[in-house]
């Protein structure tokens, strides 16, 4: 059991890595790593932002690259390591893809479809079912996301503040000048009554 604690804790470090370059694009830190005898044939990350497209979440990008590399899109003698429990969309493209284990790092209360809202991987209606493992490295995955959002809160925060900044006697600035600025030098004209 030891043994198998340690590689799956050696994979899901591997996700970190992928999760730490979403973070570094301002992305939920989120990553996958898709294992096949013992060697990393699929790596992936969220770039949904980056790349304006929701389809851009490390384990679909994942799953893409790990077919691509054995040729097929039944994925049967892989592992799927994820640093966040998956969604609805990447649990479905986990089972079509037939992987049949799941290493997940922390789970997600407000998302997640391997345990948390619904359980896709284990559902026995369906014609493949995953096994799935839980809670490997939780502590950091739960940690980078955390710290991940806190940090976008005072980024948000901080924008705010700016854009508030941005008036002046409560006239918003265009362009470095104020409204009043631009109405006097005929960018706006006014009517006599000083309307607009």
């Amino acid at each position: 059991m030891a043994v198998i604690k340690n590689i799956q804790e050696k994979y899901m470090k591997e996700a970190l890595k992928q999760a730490r370059k979403a973070y570094a694009l301002g992305e939920v830190p989120i990553g996958c790593v898709i294992v096949h005898q013992g060697k990393i044939i699929g790596r992936g990350y969220n770039r949904r932002n980056t790349d304006k497209n929701t389809l851009s979440h490390a384990e679909i990008t994942a799953i893409r690259k790990a077919s691509k590399a054995i040729g097929d899109w039944r994925l049967e003698e892989c592992t799927l390591y994820v640093t966040l429990e998956p969604c609805q969309m990447c649990a479905g493209a986990i089972v079509q893809a037939r992987i049949p284990e799941t290493v997940i790092g922390c789970m997600n209360p407000k998302a997640g479809c391997a345990g948390s809202i619904l359980n896709v991987l284990e559902m026995p209606e369906f014609n493949h079912q995953v096994a799935v493992t839980r809670g490997i490295l939780e502590q950091e995955c739960s940690e980078m996301l955390k710290t991940f959002f806190a940090e976008l809160r005072i980024r948000n925060k901080a924008e705010k503040e700016a854009r508030a900044s941005l008036r002046n006697d409560g006239q918003l600035l265009f362009g470095g000048q104020t409204l009043q600025n631009m109405v006097h030098s005929g960018i706006f004209p006014v009517n006599r009554d000083h309307t607009l």
